[in-house]
């Protein structure tokens, strides 16, 4: 049987999917903040083991070399990738190298500006395995990938993560991780435009938990003041984003300000969107494809621009407990089914 594992380190999420002759069989995203020091892989890869066990080739796409315990990526990503030579030792580990293919861990240094920050290019080829053309569009935690496909093939203009944000390939925006001071500068309140705090009180999954669209095991961080996360305590970080206290309006007036920055994030995907699709490339009836924890805000979209939506998940082949899953990780499977086909060739 063949049997591969796909990881995506990242720097807020280590994931993994585990592909057996093609698979998907198990899958798992394990909160992983790098901020607090690369230690944590350690204890985050002894928590993926237990998801998804090991195997004896392992591909690895990254975007955890923008760590800030790296001076540069290239540190960053031949970093990243000893570390997980040393815990997935003594299997063999592949990187994910996009247009350079899958190379040796011992390679990354060579082929540092074809692996850091890539992972979209692996879902974008997968996507193209299955569509001629369509719009890719992975909502994470933190960020969101915009990428046209065309040809069967990614047809990005940017590969690197400056050039993917000038094209509006690459949106800095997520479900749960995204700080409400980031995105509008002012918001409607009580009638009357008032303008926010620039401190992080509250983010995206204090939002997306209050308006009860937060899926279950999506936001694995702690809350901004390190209460709880129950509604009411998102609608009292809410309200000091505005200077205000939560007694100081009903649940309803909440509601509708989270829905306000909900609308805001979405709209912020939708230019992008739109951007990327005004280069013509991608066919007007071609679908959006979404991907992530995010991908029912990505279904919205799809909605409002008159495309069929397709979910990551769909396209393929996952047991019944590895399949939502595995579309929250799909770098990860993307990678491991990759990997899948070419050692199958």
């Amino acid at each position: 049987m063949q049997d591969i594992i796909g990881w995506d380190i990242g720097g807020a999420h280590l994931k993994a999917a585990r592909a057996q002759d093609g698979v998907i069989t198990a899958a798992a995203q394990i909160p992983c903040p790098l901020w607090l020091g690369l230690a944590e892989l350690d204890r985050a890869f002894a928590e993926a083991f237990e998801a998804v066990g090991r195997a004896e080739l392992n591909v690895v796409t990254m975007t955890g070399e923008l760590s800030d315990a790296f001076a540069t990526r290239t540190d960053g990503v031949a970093g990243v990738a000893a570390i997980a030579q040393r815990l997935l030792a003594p299997a063999r580990v592949l990187l994910y190298a996009a247009r350079a293919g899958l190379i040796e861990a011992s390679e990354a240094p060579v082929f540092a500006a074809d692996i850091g920050s890539v992972n979209w290019h692996a879902s974008a080829a997968l996507t193209g395995a299955h569509f001629r053309d369509a719009l890719l569009i992975d909502m994470g935690s933190t960020t969101t990938d915009v990428i046209p496909v065309a040809d069967h093939a990614p047809a990005s203009l940017g590969f690197t993560d400056a050039e993917r944000l000038a094209h509006g390939e690459l949106v800095y925006t997520g479900l749960t991780r995204t700080f409400l001071m980031a995105g509008p500068k002012r918001v409607p309140f009580s009638g009357g435009w008032t303008a926010l705090m620039n401190e992080w009180f509250a983010d995206m999954a204090d939002v997306n938990r209050i308006l009860q669209r937060l899926p279950q095991g999506a936001d694995t961080m702690d809350t901004p003041d390190g209460r709880d996360k129950s509604v009411a305590a998102s609608c009292a970080r809410l309200a000091r984003m505005i200077g205000m206290d939560a007694p100081d309006a009903d649940e309803a007036a909440w509601r509708r300000l989270a829905s306000f920055f909900a609308e805001a994030q979405l709209r912020e995907i939708m230019d992008a969107a739109c951007l990327v699709l005004s280069r013509g490339v991608v066919g007007e009836d071609a679908p959006i494809v979404g991907a992530g924890v995010g991908r029912a805000i990505v279904a919205e979209i799809a909605r409002r621009l008159r495309r069929s939506f397709i979910a990551f998940d769909t396209l393929i082949k996952a047991t019944p407990e590895a399949r939502e899953k595995a579309a929250d990780c799909a770098p990860a499977a993307a990678v491991a089914l990759i990997a899948a086909r070419q050692f199958s060739a």
